[in-house]
């Protein structure tokens, strides 16, 4: 189960906080690290902060986008220090976060996503997530470094998955229950991008209602079998709208 949880650090400005990363992950058991655009990478020091853990430096999966780094996933938590004006659903408590992340990795990929070291997550990079979480810290001085954060929520989603019975591993759900991936999640909002502008609805490509009805299909969680259905409507009503 822990391989299918993914730790992405996105635009990686300090290589030795890629080490330490990677050795914070080892220690609860997580080994698949993804870096996206990392300023430099490979680097010495990243091997040599990684103190034991040179095995997931080595194996770590660089890519050139967050499209590319979670696009498999069925869920996808981004690290975030403060709210962000689009609203997905957010955890407060990092122990709850880690119940579902742990829940839904029995089955299928998921991913952690950490931002950069001085400013993290943007709000476009938000948008690729699914979840936001936040690590409640001192109201005075909250600043915690990029390996500090994926220490705690890593310790996190160790201690969920201790605490999960044997019984959950056993068993996979059925295709059509589970959470659909971003991808698929992707298509869905191009679809229905596509025929709410077809329909005159949005005018805009990039209005505040395609964020807002993303936002919202965030927060009900449809399953796969439930987005296909959604997905057959939009087919239906294009096809009575282009029929003579």
């Amino acid at each position: 189960m822990l391989p299918n949880i993914r730790i992405v650090l996105v635009q990686t400005y300090h290589p030795g906080n890629i080490g330490a990363s990677a050795r914070a992950m080892k220690t609860m058991g997580l080994d698949n690290l993804v870096l996206v655009t990392p300023r430099c990478f490979p680097d010495p020091e990243a091997t040599r902060l990684a103190a034991g853990a040179e095995d997931l430096v080595d194996n770590a999966r660089v890519v050139g986008s967050l499209t590319e780094a979670v696009h498999d996933c069925v869920q996808v938590v981004g690290a975030s220090a403060r709210l962000r004006s689009l609203p997905l659903p957010h955890f407060d408590e990092p122990a709850d976060m880690a119940e579902t992340l742990v829940a839904n990795a029995v089955d299928d990929p998921v991913a952690l996503v950490f931002g950069r070291e001085r400013f993290g997550l943007t709000n476009d990079e938000i948008r690729h997530c699914s979840h936001q979480v936040s690590i409640p810290a001192n109201p005075d001085y909250g600043i915690l470094n990029l390996s500090q954060a994926v220490q705690v929520l890593a310790y996190e989603v160790f201690r969920a998955w201790r605490q999960r019975p044997e019984s959950d591993f056993r068993m996979p759900r059925p295709s059509h229950d589970r959470p659909p991936t971003r991808a698929q999640l992707g298509h869905f909002h191009d679809h229905l991008a596509r025929v709410m502008r077809a329909s005159g609805f949005v005018t805009q490509p990039h209005a505040r209602t395609e964020e807002q009805l993303q936002a919202l299909f965030a927060r009900a969680q449809p399953s796969r079998k439930e987005l296909s259905l959604l997905r057959g409507l939009l087919s239906s009503l294009e096809r009575d709208r282009n029929a003579p």
